[in-house]
Parts: C-alpha cells; structure tokens; sequence
C-alpha cells in the first residue's frame, strides 16, 4: 500500500492472536506496521512479530524489485516490531542498522549482537538523509520504552510514532479508532503520561501531514482529533462527563445496590456506564474508569479487606496513575465494614481524588435506610 509517493506500507495483519501481550483481548486481531522509504537510498523502518517474518521479508521484496535496502530504522525494539532483526540483517548484508544507543544494547540481549560493524547510533535531532527524503530523529523515552525513538521525513511531512497513536486490531478492522486506541493507550502507555505530554510538545514543532504509528491504520485527516486525545489522555483529565460504576458481588446485594444507583443517575438526566468486574474486560473497565469524570467503586468487604476482583482493578489504576476523579463507595459487609477504609488507602497516593460526602454503607442487604442513601448518592453524583 502506497502512503505517498517514497512511502510504502510492507506491515502485516495478525488475525490469529487472541491476547496482545498475553492480557489485552483483541478480537479484531493486531496489525504489525512496517514500511519502506524508497529514494537514492532505501530504508525499512521496523519488523514485525516473529511469526510474519516470511511474509514481511516477501513484502520487502515485492515493493522493492531487486533493490537492496541501505538502512534498518528501528524506532521500538518490543518484539512485535524488532522480532526479524537478524532474519533482516542476513538477508541483507550491507544494510546498516540505525536506531538510539539503547536500542543497540537490546539488542545485545535479544540477538546477542549489537551489529557494531553495521550501526549508526543516533540521539534527539540527528538527521539521516535518503536523497530528497530526509528522517530528523526525536527520542521519546517511556513513550512506552526507554530505547523509544521517532522519525520526522520533511518532504513528506511524515511522522513515524512507533507506539504511539497505535491502536488494537488489525490494519483492516472497520471499527472506530477512538475506543480501541483509548484501550491501547491506557493499558499500554498509560502509566507514562508526562513522557508522552513531552513528546506531544516536541511533535507541536513539526509540520505533520500525516502520522504512521507502529500499530492501527496511517492517519492524515483530521489529526487535531487524534492529537488532541492524546493530550487529554496522557494529561489524566476525563475525555467524557458522566459516570462509571465498577462493581464486585458475591450473593447479589452489591451488584443490585450498584444497579439502582445507575438506574438513579440515567433518570436524573446522566450518561452512565457499568462494570461487574470479576465477568467483564478487565481492559475495558480500566478504560472507563479514565474516560469518565466521575467513578462509582461498589465492592464487599472480604477477608478483611475487599473482594479480589477489585482490589486488582484498583492496582491497575494506580499503576497507570489515576488521578483527578470525583470518586464515590458503595461498601458491603455483613460483620465489619472494612471496603471503604481499604479503597482509600489504595488510593492515598492518587492526585486530586475527591471523594463524594454521601455513601452506600450495606450490611448484608438492602434495607431501606440504604436505598435512602442511593438516591442521595446518586444527587450528589449528578449535582
């Protein structure tokens, strides 16, 4: 697939994984993007997984009709991008590897060569000219690896993002960018907001016509859309208003408690989204609770401390620097209630967590004093 005139997409659609880095699940597949700069001289920029590496290679050849690629660019060394570094390097044997200095000792590890005959190390700034076509470097450490570098091709006005503005799903999946790029964003990249607030300023000085991440389709139109997700995104400040309501239950009195407070909240007039935690994605709720402005955690007290669905969810969030949420409690337990006191402690090191006045206290089940304390919690929520 042509990209511009010197810009040739030579990635591959995985349809046979199930779980993107053994957790996320990806129903509509992945894609593995790699593409091909042809000018005076040629450069390849990434691999793909392990298991496309024939496919990749026969892509290259096709695209390239008997000419030889000059240089490896290699932008991110996860092994879904780096797996056919040394099937490229014995195929090609005078093409150069270009990439920063740690990506070079990752290699090291992975391969057991650096290439030190073959590399060109580069850092922030550095520039590698391919004829008209030249690539500007700019380093993005954490944005999701420390080796993580981009590209800039001026003529173009190309940027090449590695892991960023990537997405679940394969190249060809019709489905909207905004849901499975959120759930790639917050899981994957998600703990690592500054780095990718730095590289957004970084990025504001370049002309950018359109942006070839590593993984989901090339973008060109409308990037303000995507940009600006991003920066809301890696800022921790809510995409959408409304109200996310995660829940755990054992018997069902938690689960009913958490529905009549969603029931309560639609009727005043709010969006609202529901989670029971231990039957649902996992990566779908963690998205939620950083899309929405407001997060409802209903939970049973359990061996002293809450039920383990959602003592794991809350770790997913803290590990992804939740912040900035109104956050509300609806707790259960039938000798000591101990729910409450464990989430705040969870989220003690969470900035700007404010917590609602009102809260859902059950002992055991439902009784009338409780659903009193819904419906106030369900007024405060959308006050």
């Amino acid at each position: 697939m042509k990209v511009t005139d010197k810009i040739v997409y030579i990635g591959v659609n995985d349809r046979e994984i199930d779980l993107f880095e053994g957790q996320y699940v990806v129903p509509n597949g992945m894609s593995y993007n790699s593409y091909v700069i042809c000018d005076e001289k040629i450069a390849v920029c990434d691999t793909v997984d392990k298991n496309f590496g024939e496919k990749w290679l026969e892509n290259i050849e096709n695209t390239l009709q008997g000419r030889e690629p000059d240089f490896l660019i290699v932008h991110h060394m996860e092994p879904d991008h780096s797996a056919n570094i040394d099937r490229f390097m014995e195929k090609y044997k005078s093409a150069v590897i270009v990439a920063t200095a740690k990506a070079f000792v990752m290699m090291q590890q992975f391969f057991g060569t650096d290439y030190a005959e073959r590399q060109i190390v580069v850092a922030e700034g550095d520039t590698l000219s391919l004829g008209e076509s030249e690539l500007t470097f700019v380093t993005a450490p954490m944005v999701h690896w420390p080796e993580v570098m981009l590209s800039y091709e001026k003529t173009s006005k190309t940027l090449f993002s590695a892991d960023a503005f990537g997405k679940f799903g394969a190249k060809d999946a019709e489905e909207e960018w905004d849901c499975e790029a959120r759930r790639y964003y917050i899981g994957i990249v998600g703990k690592y907001g500054a780095q990718v607030q730095a590289l957004l300023k970084k990025a504001a000085g370049l002309d950018i016509e359109r942006i070839c991440p590593l993984h989901g389709p090339v973008l060109s139109d409308n990037l303000s859309h995507y940009i600006n997700l991003y920066n809301t995104w890696s800022s921790y400040e809510p995409e959408t208003k409304g109200v996310f309501i995660a829940y755990t239950s054992v018997y069902g009195n938690t689960k009913q408690a958490a529905l009549m407070l969603a029931s309560e909240i639609e009727a005043l007039g709010e969006k609202v989204s529901v989670c029971d935690l231990a039957r649902e994605d996992w990566a779908e709720a963690v998205e939620d609770a950083f899309r929405y402005d407001r997060i409802v955690l209903a939970t049973t007290t359990y061996n002293g401390g809450i039920f383990p669905f959602m003592h794991e969810f809350i770790n997913h969030l803290t590990e992804r620097n939740f912040q900035s949420r109104t956050v509300a409690i609806i707790e259960n337990g039938s000798w000591a209630l101990m729910a409450e006191k464990t989430i705040k402690g969870m989220l003690e090191k969470s900035k700007n967590i404010t917590y609602t006045e009102a809260g859902v206290h059950i002992k055991s089940a439902l009784r009338d004093e409780n659903i009193d304390e819904i419906k106030a919690l369900a007024k405060e929520l959308c006050r």
